[in-house]
C-alpha cells in the first residue's frame, strides 16, 4: 500500500442513496436490485445517515398477508432506521486511515464527505480488498 494514496482514488463515487422522506421499499429494492450493502441518506446533498442490509434484517417483523415493501412501508419509515451515528472520512484522507478506520469489523464502510459534509463517496471493505489486489 502506498502510504500517501487518497480515499479519493479508491472510493466508489457513482451511489445509490435515498433522501430521508423516502419510502423504506426503495431502500430495499437498491440493496436487491444494485447488490449493495449500504444505502447512505441524504438531505439534498448532506450527509444524514446509512441504512445496511444487516439494519434491514434487523427489522424481522412478520409479514402477514402483505408484501413485504408493503409491510416496510406502513410500519416503518426511512427516519426511523437510518443509522446517523457514523464514522465517516474526509475525500483528502488516506487509503491507510480508511484502513484503520475499518480494521475493526465494526461496519464494513465509511462515508466520505467533503468539508461541507456534503457526501462525495463510500469507500468499502470490498474497495480496500480490490486495491490491495491491484497492487499485486
Amino acid at each position: 500500500m502506498k502510504e500517501q494514496d487518497l480515499v479519493s482514488h479508491v472510493m466508489t463515487t457513482n451511489l445509490k442513496t435515498v433522501q430521508l422522506g423516502q419510502k423504506l421499499s426503495d431502500v430495499r429494492r437498491m440493496l436487491t436490485e444494485h447488490q449493495i450493502h449500504h444505502v447512505p441518506v441524504v438531505d439534498g446533498h448532506k450527509l444524514v445517515g446509512l441504512i445496511s442490509a444487516t439494519d434491514m434484517l434487523r427489522l424481522n417483523i412478520a409479514t402477514a398477508n402483505c408484501s413485504f415493501d408493503d409491510m416496510f412501508d406502513q410500519h416503518f419509515t426511512v427516519g426511523q432506521i437510518v443509522q446517523k451515528k457514523l464514522v465517516t472520512i474526509g475525500i483528502h484522507e488516506t487509503v491507510r486511515k480508511a484502513a484503520q478506520l475499518l480494521s475493526d469489523g465494526m461496519f464494513h464502510s465509511l462515508p466520505v464527505v467533503d468539508k461541507d459534509n456534503n457526501l462525495v463517496g463510500i469507500i468499502t471493505s470490498t474497495d480496500l480488498i480490490r486495491y490491495l489486489a491491484n497492487l499485486c
